[in-house]
């Protein structure tokens, strides 16, 4: 901020070598008023532009971190699914084949979400101008009908080998082999390794598609544990608990479905336009405030697109200046927030004139 002759107010736009920039936000007396010194307004256009580039590149990096983690996931998917299913077919477990079926799953999964981000990472068009951030919500509402599905599945094949061994003698042949337990621990190490990277590289981004990816990374993971469990407790049994990695199959395809409703509902809520958390509305609305000439901050509305957020606020300016005025405040707002760290791939500033303080609500 500087003052001028007679006590004028000016905030400081762009500061060079003999070139500096205002904008008149009071007038002193016997001050003439004017408004925006001559190129303030394509410096901001120029500043905002150059935002918008920065920001269009760093999404970019975000976008291709998250499709290498997606693609590293299909190859260590369509490896496991193989093994599994030849270790169940050779190995005489049900479970295990039942496992690679998810894994291949997990694959079909992991490719939508790839071919999702690839999409979401167009810039705006005529067509899409607020940019088409939207498919990465429906590609997470897909995965995680894919994994409810998966679930299903897994529990229809579970209760059907339970019931079809009502009123059977188990025999020694019906145990599954000790070598499936190996493969069952490879693949929980693997898939909890790659479910906790995907998920916080997922919530780094804001991607709500990396992380219905990673959950279906941690559902292998459930299954190859109750598999497992079910698995070693056969073996250490004997052919009494022949069934006994089918039960706990069916017990593992509860957590999925969960875990696959709450994915859907958030993928959900984001497509439908929820409002982000009050924190992230607040510091928004705090950071808006400290711009000179605005009084105050009567509302904020934060919504979410893909990897970033749009955002609309309304502002009060002081009623004494012009239109020009608050109109060139509202670009300050607006190229503020979107440098902030707040991931703004849009903004759009109400003005508003502050009432006299008998008229406030």
């Amino acid at each position: 901020m500087e003052e001028g002759a007679g006590s004028s107010r000016y905030l400081l736009l762009e500061e060079g070598a003999g070139s500096s920039r205002y904008l008149l936000l009071e007038e002193g007396a016997g001050c003439s008023r004017h408004l925006l010194l001559e190129g303030m307004v394509d410096t901001i256009r120029g500043v905002l532009l150059t935002h918008i580039t920065v920001t269009m590149n760093s999404l970019g990096g975000s976008f291709a971190e998250g499709r290498r983690l997606i693609l590293a996931g299909v190859l260590l998917n369509i490896f496991l699914a193989a093994v599994k299913f030849l270790g169940g077919v050779f190995g005489n477990s049900s479970a295990l084949m039942a496992d690679g079926l998810e894994s291949t799953l997990d694959v079909f999964s992991s490719a939508m979400m790839w071919a999702a981000l690839k999409y979401a990472e167009r810039p705006p068009d005529q067509e899409h101008p607020y940019g088409h951030g939207k498919i990465e919500s429906l590609a997470a509402a897909a995965g995680a009908l894919l994994l409810i599905g998966a679930g299903a599945l897994l529990g229809v094949h579970s209760v059907s080998e339970i019931v079809n061994a009502i009123g059977t003698e188990p025999v020694a042949a019906d145990l599954p082999k000790s070598f499936t337990l190996i493969i069952l621990l490879l693949t929980i190490g693997f898939k909890e390794a790659l479910f906790r990277l995907s998920l916080w590289k997922g919530r780094s981004i804001g991607s709500n598609a990396l992380a219905a990816d990673a959950w279906h990374h941690r559902s292998d993971a459930i299954t190859s544990l109750a598999a497992l469990i079910g698995i070693g407790i056969a073996l250490l049994g004997g052919p009494a608990w022949a069934q006994a990695d089918d039960w706990a199959a069916l017990f593992s395809c509860g957590i999925i479905i969960y875990n696959g409703l709450r994915m859907l509902m958030v993928a959900l809520s984001e497509a439908m336009d929820k409002q982000e958390p009050e924190a992230i509305r607040t510091k928004i609305s705090s950071l808006a405030s400290t711009v000179a000439g605005v009084t105050s901050v009567e509302k904020v509305r934060v919504r979410k697109t893909g990897l970033t957020r749009i955002a609309d606020l309304h502002v009060r300016v002081s009623g004494n200046l012009s239109v020009h005025e608050g109109h060139d405040i509202s670009h300050v707002v607006k190229t503020k927030l979107q440098n902030s760290e707040f991931h703004l791939s849009d903004v759009t500033v109400h003005i508003e004139p502050e009432p006299p303080p008998a008229q406030k609500d």
